[in-house]
């Protein structure tokens, strides 16, 4: 869990970063005392709560929540601040919190058991699939997936990363082999491919990550707890542990990732 906190008077925001930390010990947790700053950080490295005073110098707590909800819409937003008179402008961003001074370790706790966008595993996932690095599949209960042939879980690969979209047969197997014909002979290997895809998929109780339907295939996003997925709806951890590398073992993954982010 990644959370900013953000006060322009330093002796208020030692105090806000200490109750945090008290709160949280194993979050990671950053504090700021310049609204831009927080802002840029948000922005390069992902955020799930945001502590914010309100009354601040320039632009002030509710200013920045907006800013941080066009970044990130599922941002957990916390304002802090002693003056009273906030609380309608607060609860006009839809804020998951509100303290006021002087913050606590009680008060930040019972505002982290409250969040309006709870931080939780994706316990319900039939596959644990990391995108960042080199691409693998893992069971909920971290063993690897076993793939029969390691074409089909590159064929695995290039669905997660279609995030749900159908794909034909034809199109998987010209970004897998790119140039070559897609002719009878291939036509037929990709057919063992895609049973070979189906068996490693029922070998571990996970058939309904794969959508089959005529010449038509697809993952289904719901059932996999996926780093790619998270990422992209600007989850902190997903965020940080991409360290430039995506699928790192196929050649066409790097350059539908870059195509994808611009």
């Amino acid at each position: 869990m990644r959370i900013l906190c953000l006060d322009d008077e330093e002796l208020a925001l030692q105090m806000l970063e200490l109750s945090i930390k008290k709160a949280k010990p194993d979050a990671d947790v950053t504090a700021f005392d310049d609204q831009d700053e927080l802002i840029t950080d948000a922005e390069k490295n992902g955020c799930d709560i945001a502590f914010l005073d309100i009354h601040m110098r320039g632009m002030n707590g509710v200013e920045v929540a907006k800013k941080l909800k066009e970044i990130n819409p599922k941002m957990n937003i916390i304002f802090v601040t002693g003056f009273s008179e906030y609380a309608g402008d607060a609860m006009n961003m839809h804020a998951s919190g509100y303290i006021m001074k002087p913050v606590s370790k009680a008060k930040v706790e019972k505002e982290l058991a409250d969040l309006r966008f709870p931080i939780v595993p994706k316990s319900d996932a039939l596959l644990r699939v990391q995108c960042f690095g080199n691409f693998d599949v893992f069971t909920p209960d971290g063993e690897h997936v076993k793939f029969v042939r390691s074409k089909a879980k590159e064929m695995f690969a290039y669905l997660v990363h279609k995030q749900g979209a159908s794909c034909t047969s034809r199109e998987i197997f010209a970004a897998l082999f790119e140039d070559e014909p897609y002719d009878e002979k291939n036509q037929n290997l990709m057919q063992t491919y895609i049973y070979a895809l189906k068996k490693s998929l029922k070998n571990v109780g996970a058939e309904a990550a794969l959508i089959h339907t005529y010449n038509a295939f697809a993952v289904n996003p719901e059932v996999l707890d996926c780093d790619y997925y998270r990422f992209k709806q600007l989850d902190a951890g997903a965020v940080n542990s991409y360290q430039n590398e995506y699928m790192s073992q196929y050649y066409w993954a790097d350059f539908l990732f870059d195509e994808d982010l611009y």
